[in-house]
This record gives C-alpha cells, sequence and structure tokens, in this order.
C-alpha cells in the first residue's frame, strides 16, 4: 500500500464516478482502476460496489475512508513539521548565558528572534563561562554567551560584543566619590573576584590588569555570578573589576566608576556546536553575528582613532 493509492482511493470516494476522479488526478481511467485494483488486495478486502447503477462505497470502504483520510493528514502534518524544523521555524532552543548578558541587550535579542521564529520555542540557562563550554560539549546547550573565544576545536565562536572594565565599590567607599579612578589606587584594597574555574580568562584578565599596575589583588571572596560580585561589593564585602554593563544593574549600595590608564576590555563569545545538524540554532546564530556586526565595527573604529590620538 502506498500514500498515491491513498489519494486515488478518496478522489473515488468523492466522486463515485472513475472519469470524474480521473480527471482531478489528471491520470487516465485504466491506472486509477489498476490502483485501485492494487489496493484492495492490498487491504485484503472490496472497498466498492462497481454495477451498472454506478460506483459505491461498501461497508469495508466507508470505514476504510476514515483511516485514509487520518493517515493522509498525518502524512502532511509530518511533511510540514520536517519542512519547518528543515527551516529552522519550529523546535526548541537551549541557551545558555553569563549573567552580564543582561545587561548588554540578551533580552531584546531574545523578543527580535522570538518575533521572527515564533515556532521556537527559547529556554535561558544562566552559567559561567566553563559551565556553558561543558554543557554544549555534552550536548547540554545549543549555543551560549561565554567571555572567552578560547575553546575547543569542536566548538565555534564569534566575538559579539567588547566594553571596558569599570570599578566596582562600596556606595560610601572613599574612593567612590572620585570621578575617575587609576587601577593603582585598589592596591590593597579586598577584591570580589569569580573563581578561576568558573572564568579563568576573566580571572587572568584581573589579574593581568593589577600587574601591569604594579600590584597583585588580594582577593577575599570568590563567587560564580555577575550578580554575586555585584551584590558582595554594594554589602561592603570588597571592590571589584566588572564589566561596564553592570552598572545598569541597579543594584543599591553599589557603584561604578571608570578605570583610567588601562585599555583591558570585557569581551563576550557566542559560541556553539557545529554538530550535529541544527537549523534553527543556525538561524539564531545568524540573528546575532547580524545584530554584533554594528557593534564591533564601532569597537574597531573608536580602538583606531584612540591609536590615531596617541600617535
Amino acid at each position: 500500500m502506498e500514500f498515491r493509492h491513498l489519494r486515488y482511493f478518496l478522489v473515488l470516494a468523492e466522486e463515485l464516478h472513475f472519469g470524474r476522479a480521473a480527471r482531478r488526478l489528471a491520470i487516465s481511467q485504466p491506472p486509477l482502476s489498476l490502483n485501485i485494483q492494487q489496493l484492495e488486495a492490498s487491504v485484503g478486502a472490496r472497498l466498492f460496489d462497481r454495477d451498472s447503477r454506478g460506483v459505491r462505497l461498501t461497508a469495508a470502504g466507508r470505514a476504510f475512508r476514515e483511516s485514509a483520510t487520518a493517515l493522509l493528514a498525518q502524512a502532511e502534518a509530518a511533511r510540514l513539521l520536517a519542512r519547518e524544523i528543515e527551516a529552522g521555524a519550529i523546535g526548541r532552543l537551549r541557551v545558555g548565558f553569563v549573567g552580564s548578558m543582561l545587561y548588554r541587550g540578551l533580552p531584546q535579542l531574545l523578543r527580535g528572534f522570538e518575533a521572527a521564529y515564533p515556532g521556537i520555542q527559547v529556554a535561558l540557562t544562566e552559567l559561567n563561562s566553563q559551565e556553558q563550554i561543558d554543557a554544549l560539549l555534552h550536548d547540554e546547550l545549543d549555543a551560549a554567551f561565554i567571555h572567552t573565544g578560547r575553546v575547543p576545536d569542536s566548538l565555534r565562536a564569534t566575538r559579539v560584543h567588547t566594553e571596558p572594565f569599570v570599578c566596582c565599590l562600596p556606595a560610601d567607599h572613599p574612593l567612590a566619590a572620585q570621578p575617575e579612578l587609576p587601577l593603582a589606587d585598589l592596591r590593597g584594597e579586598a577584591f570580589v573576584l569569580f573563581s578561576r574555574k568558573a572564568s579563568p580568562d576573566y580571572y587572568s584578565r584581573i589579574f593581568d590588569m593589577c600587574a601591569a599596575q604594579g600590584f597583585y589583588p588580594q582577593i577575599r571572596h570568590e563567587v560564580r555570578h555577575w550578580l554575586s560580585v555585584v551584590s558582595l561589593v554594594s554589602q561592603g564585602m570588597g571592590v571589584a573589576l566588572v564589566p561596564a554593563a553592570l552598572a545598569r544593574s541597579g543594584m543599591a549600595g553599589a557603584a561604578f566608576r571608570p578605570l583610567a590608564g588601562t585599555a583591558v576590555r570585557s569581551e563576550v563569545y557566542c559560541v556553539w556546536k557545529t554538530a550535529p545538524d541544527h537549523p534553527a540554532r543556525d538561524n539564531f546564530v545568524a540573528m546575532v553575528a547580524a545584530q554584533a556586526a554594528p557593534k564591533e565595527m564601532a569597537s574597531k573604529e573608536k580602538a583606531t582613532g584612540a591609536a590615531a590620538d596617541g600617535l
């Protein structure tokens, strides 16, 4: 039994006339008769009565009509589903993110993606950079936003955001009164920092920034999420160097001040696994890259201009 047999059967069941059914199907009458005979042989029952009075469905034919209609409907639904999945228009997308992305345009990006692809269900999971890399490698995430572009060979990464680090201080800290802080002024302060395991690149960047100013940060507390860093600082537990976007967190008790004399920047990369095939993920990555391109160009122009000013 083939789907062709079912289509021919249903058209004949509607027309109850071989000539009209054949015209609807754009075939001649003999092939239609042959296909109906093949279907009846496959089913093992007579589906039509044929005599001088015309063509009528048998009791078996009437029962078979309901099942044939349902089968063709399911086949059509399966066809449409396969096409939509291949086009990346339907499915589920698991996206990981570091907390700072909440202030770097992630909510706006997701609203745009969901408007363009309403059939895609997006599930967000907040994890640190290393956790997201591990989740991608184990197929537990489809795409991720992390603080490093150094990823295993099976992953691809594209930079989507870059911005300066700023100093995060308790609002009542004496240094918070200054409009801009030389990094060296933080010598001797207790630092709140990501753990090395949670974000190796961020950890090393902070150390390198401080070392360039002739000191090493005194790590008092190590945490695993950005808002935990800002929260501890707001409660007087230390100071921190954080991406400028965290100033938009609105955390009471925390003050953010630009750093003087350092060009080190915080970066975010969109990372994904190239296999297996995942059209919805590819559409998401394409939208991320398209939105990041103007920002990256502006960042490069700003850096080029700053370099020219220094000549």
